[in-house]
């Protein structure tokens, strides 16, 4: 990289401050990867990108950036080459001044790691884009993470946002790259931001007006190397809250996260519960759901927010547990950020909720068939789980470090039987084995070779109709096959996504 003017780094805390000559080096030609290196080089910083992948996604990406005056080195061995180790050592007149990396790129990687030693900044496309944001008049955020539940939440956020008149978005590690959303040319009222841990991670000077850590369950183990270090990530979302950090009654993990962390003076901590609420908190009380945290009078009264009818309308027709906390969630925030008791409700009923989330597929011969694809770790399988009261659970993938013992053990009374798959399948085999000896286990295993790969249609579609087929044999009247899978996809499937196509497609195949 060409030697450019220094900036210092505390001066680029809006779109319009000094990046022109900035030299950054850009870990990842993603979404996330390509907004970033995109906004960086239009405000004339020296950027180059490097991504070990080199297919023709990242090809086109790379030539749009070119075109932008971005450097790009894709290929294998692009993101150790030794020149761009280089780059990061001390005393070099092209050393440069910051890394910007993609989520998911874990701190261990050899050139972020390189860039910690030699004390060059690391940030996230996340702490860029509140960076990027406009001097004056900027959308606040509203910011929300957690094990499981974040894009319900997030996205029923926005729908109450909007409802309130709002024009609002939700963004970040759902959808919209938060960076899109900041330089939106058309300025959001509010943007609803969903962060992840990894996203967190790299995150420094974030100052939401509201926050909430919904849950924390052990998740991405393999990445944090520990539960402390993932719940540390998940607790910097509390970091300089202005008026209110949210936490979860029924997890004191996040209230402890929220006691641990720096906020503004005057933010308050703000419960949401399935039970009845207390002073400070939003819950439900018979059938309604109410706030006692943002109205004058709370120590004698409560506002009503909306019914749990209004919640079974936002989730699809169903009505778990969770759900309702989802919209306690959504609501606390909102109330935050000055919406009115009316938009709460308006919100929950025009919401419309995401795929593969308890979605219910087919209904035949008195057997529901239900897709939770999105439920990739136990936390999120539990929740699917104490939705259905016999089930036919289809689990296993990719484990991601967690254990299935207490799952298991928590769910045996409820399990007619278990089809697995996926890599990690043995691991949820021996924990049933262990805990729930009385439930039959089938595992469908397909051969991957030859013109059947992980990720391909045919194969997507073959392994399905398998686990279709064999739950179909087993299900009886009153039963669900629940997909919850408690794993990632990436072994077999492109995406959760897709994981919960292929079921559906072949639950249709079947069953009509």
């Amino acid at each position: 990289m060409t030697s450019g003017a220094r900036t210092e780094l505390s001066e680029l805390t809006h779109r319009d401050a000094p990046w022109a000559g900035l030299r950054v080096l850009v870990t990842g030609i993603g979404v996330s990867g390509f907004a970033a290196a995109a906004a960086l080089a239009e405000r004339g910083a020296e950027v180059l990108v490097v991504d070990d992948r080199d297919g023709e996604a990242e090809q086109d990406k790379a030539r749009v950036l070119e075109l932008l005056r971005a450097r790009v080195q894709l290929g294998a061995g692009s993101t150790t080459a030794p020149e761009i180790l280089r780059t990061l050592t001390p005393d070099r007149a092209d050393r440069v001044d910051l890394v910007v990396t993609s989520p998911g790129w874990r701190p261990t990687t050899p050139v972020l790691a390189a860039a910690a030693a030699n004390a060059v900044p690391i940030w996230g496309e996340v702490e860029l884009a509140w960076r990027m944001r406009a001097a004056t008049g900027a959308a606040p955020w509203l910011t929300l993470t957690g094990t499981n539940g974040k894009t319900t939440t997030v996205t029923l956020l926005a729908s109450i946002l909007t409802a309130a008149g709002r024009r609002a978005i939700a963004a970040g590690n759902v959808g919209t790259p938060i960076l899109e959303a900041v330089l939106d040319p058309r300025p959001y009222d509010v943007i609803a931001v969903e962060l992840s841990s990894f996203q967190l991670h790299w995150a420094h000077s974030l100052r939401p007006q509201a926050s909430a850590c919904l849950n924390i369950a052990p998740d991405h183990l393999d990445w944090h190397g520990s539960l402390e270090a993932y719940a540390a990530d998940k607790g910097r979302v509390y970091a300089n809250t202005e008026i209110a950090c949210v936490y979860n009654v029924a997890d004191p993990r996040t209230e402890s996260l929220v006691e641990d962390a720096e906020v503004v003076e005057g933010c308050r901590a703000i419960g949401f519960t399935l039970g009845v609420p207390g002073l400070s908190m939003l819950g439900v009380v018979d059938d309604i759901l109410c706030d006692r945290a943002f109205v004058a009078e709370r120590r004698t009264s409560a506002a009503e927010l909306g019914t749990l009818d209004d919640v079974r309308v936002a989730s699809g027709g169903t009505l778990a547990p969770h759900s309702i906390a989802n919209a306690l969630a959504a609501a606390a925030l909102a109330r935050a950020h000055g919406v009115p008791p009316v938009a709460i409700r308006d919100g929950l009923r025009s919401y419309r909720p995401q795929a593969h989330r308890i979605a219910l597929v087919a209904e035949a011969a008195g057997v529901r068939w239900v897709d939770d694809s999105k439920a990739t770790n136990p936390h999120a399988a539990d929740a699917a789980l104490r939705a259905f009261d016999s089930v036919v659970w289809v689990a296993g993938g990719l484990a991601k470090g967690a254990t299935f013992e207490d799952l298991v053990a928590t769910h045996a009374d409820r399990l007619r039987a278990a089809i697995l798959l996926g890599t990690d399948a043995p691991l949820i085999e021996q924990a049933l084995a262990r805990h729930a000896p009385h439930v039959p286990v089938h595992t469908v295993r397909l051969d991957q070779t030859g013109q059947m790969s992980a990720g391909d249609a045919t194969f997507a579609a073959h392994l399905m109709d398998a686990v279709v087929r064999r739950a179909a044999d087993l299900a009886q009247p009153g039963d669900t096959v629940l997909l919850a899978p408690a794993c990632a996809s990436m072994d077999q499937f492109v995406s959760y996504s897709h994981r919960g196509d292929a079921f559906a497609d072949a639950v249709r195949r079947r069953v009509g």
